[in-house]
């Protein structure tokens, strides 16, 4: 069974990899005839590119709940936990285009790192202070060309399958700017591709859940931590319900704060 679990890893990656190599002429081509400010049908179809991903695998099954966005062109700042690399090709399927706050190494990988700088992502070293202002300000103005960014506010993924500390920066931008913070939620896809390993999970339903937009209008510098922790808590609960589980029970810093005690 692992040998044949092995073989069928195998095979879809390398489908992966030919459906990331085709996509890249495809970006090219619509982003030559894409006169928007923030390039916004260059990075929706390149977004595109979860659908054969996703579709490749059929162990996967994604759905989607909660909010039905009307107004796409309206700029969120979209924030969402983080639990898997495959995280991304999952939370790509939201219904508007954002651009992506990613790992400047991330964005450095060939191709795919070519077309998400060609779709306008932003490129984020989290060892540089410098490189964390040069973000919030490229996120400012694709937010002021009415486009959405998204963040995911943990910094990395979880090493297990609690929600984490989530840091300031989307929630400074959303209040200095004055715009909503669009919350989602993700679970499932830790099991779709184990932590250090190449090997596809067994069959997962993968779970994503938009909520209603949390306005900022009024706010000021002294609320990012209540607009934090609001978020964050908003996501835990979704979570926790779809595990039937208590709310303690996802919340890593609960969990930290036990053990030290």
């Amino acid at each position: 069974m692992e040998l044949v679990n092995a073989v069928k890893s195998a095979l879809i990656w390398g489908f992966f990899v030919l459906a990331i190599i085709l996509w890249l002429p495809l970006v090219l081509l619509v982003r030559l005839f894409d006169r928007d400010p923030a390039h916004y049908r260059t990075g929706r179809f390149f977004r595109w590119l979860s659908l054969p991903i996703e579709k490749l695998n059929p162990a996967w099954n994604l759905s989607i709940t909660g909010e039905k966005i009307s107004e796409p062109r309206r700029p969120y700042v979209v924030v969402a936990n983080h639990q898997s690399v495959l995280d991304i090709p999952f939370l790509a399927r939201m219904p508007l285009e954002c651009k992506w706050v990613a790992k400047e190494a991330l964005m450095k990988t060939p191709v795919l790192g070519w077309m998400m700088r060609i779709a306008g992502d932003i490129p984020l070293d989290r060892s540089s202070k410098r490189s964390g202002v040069q973000a919030l300000l490229a996120a400012r103005k694709v937010l002021d060309n009415k486009c959405s960014v998204f963040f995911f506010p943990e910094g990395t993924r979880a090493q297990d399958d609690k929600v984490h500390a989530f840091n300031d920066g989307a929630f400074h931008l959303a209040i200095k700017t004055q715009l909503p913070v669009l919350p989602m939620a993700i679970e499932g896809a830790r099991a779709c591709l184990p932590k250090n390993s190449w090997i596809f999970g067994p069959p997962q339903k993968v779970r994503m859940h938009i909520f209603p937009p949390i306005e900022t209008t009024g706010m000021t510098s002294k609320d990012v931590g209540l607009l934090r922790e609001r978020t964050r808590q908003t996501i835990m609960e979704q979570i926790a319900n779809w595990r039937g589980q208590p709310i303690e029970a996802v919340d890593g810093l609960y969990q930290a704060a036990q053990e030290t005690n």
